[in-house]
């Protein structure tokens, strides 16, 4: 009986961390020099924290609801590509931190996850956009791969080629959006926690620990 009410404390807590994720992604805007058709958010957030609390599975479950929540607030304005786009970015992004911090599971580990995270977010969207999200895009809304570079040039004239929006454009602005995640985290994860613990819900970390120190 106790394990079921904490698993359903958890999906509980899973369905309230995906729809603050919704409500946050909502709330976006563009950047200054980078693309237009990318908006900053702090969606990842809640998953990120799930994530580390409860392990990766939770956070694949909050970002799933989290796509849902937007698309039930306000709908799709790029039939969906915009929604694909961020579930891809979101998990390259959480599930590397979740997994180096399940591996070590001290402070030090949460940063190295996160920034080893936030990288392999920035490389990987080169290739993700280069061949399957920017030609998807071009196509769902009848354009050349030129009229994004058009595009891009109107807001940062440094962006003279395809490889220059994804360079200098795609690349800085995963770097600034889950840099931007991984210290607003870091500074909130601390206090989450006290609230699960308040909460008698068992945290993956803490487990882990625990089995490390039996084995020893």
């Amino acid at each position: 009986m106790k394990e079921n009410r904490l698993t359903t404390k958890k999906l509980v807590i899973i369905a309230m961390f995906g729809a603050l994720s919704g409500i946050l992604m909502h709330f976006n805007f563009p950047i200054p020099l980078m693309p237009p058709f990318l908006k900053f958010d702090l969606g990842e957030l809640p998953a990120l924290l799930g994530a580390f609390l409860m392990g990766p599975a939770a956070g694949c479950l909050i970002i799933a609801v989290k796509i849902l929540i937007k698309l039930f607030l306000g709908g799709s304005e790029t039939l969906l590509v915009g929604e694909l786009a961020n579930l891809i970015g979101s998990l390259s992004y959480v599930l590397p931190a979740a997994w180096i911090y399940r591996k070590i599971t001290t402070k030090k580990g949460a940063v190295l996850g996160m920034t080893v995270a936030t990288f392999f977010t920035a490389a990987s969207s080169v290739l993700g956009n280069a061949y399957l999200m920017i030609p998807m895009y071009a196509n769902v809304f009848g354009m050349q791969i030129e009229d994004i570079v058009a595009m891009c040039q109107t807001v940062n004239p440094y962006i003279t080629g395809y490889w220059g929006v994804l360079l200098i454009g795609i690349v800085p602005f995963n770097l600034v959006k889950y840099g931007a995640t991984s210290g607003v985290t870091f500074i909130l994860y601390k206090r989450v926690s006290r609230l699960f613990k308040s909460m008698n819900i068992e945290m993956l970390p803490e487990k882990e620990r625990s089995k490390k120190v039996q084995a020893e």
